[in-house]
């Protein structure tokens, strides 16, 4: 039980070191993960428009 004590003891004190980021960090992080997830869902929407074409083109 000591083991279980001291563990969640210096779990704590690890969490108080961290940095944590404010709301503005976190706003442009997500802008970044919403514009980069809509340019590639655009890319590959191409990618399997320009496939389609080519097999139906073939058949």
């Amino acid at each position: 039980m000591r083991k279980i004590v001291q563990f969640v003891k210096e779990c704590y004190a690890e969490l108080r070191k961290v940095v944590w980021p404010g709301r503005d960090d976190v706003i442009s992080s997500v802008k970044v993960v919403i514009v980069s997830t809509i340019i590639f869902a655009a890319v590959l929407g191409l990618v399997d428009v320009l496939l389609l074409l080519g097999v139906q083109a073939i058949f």
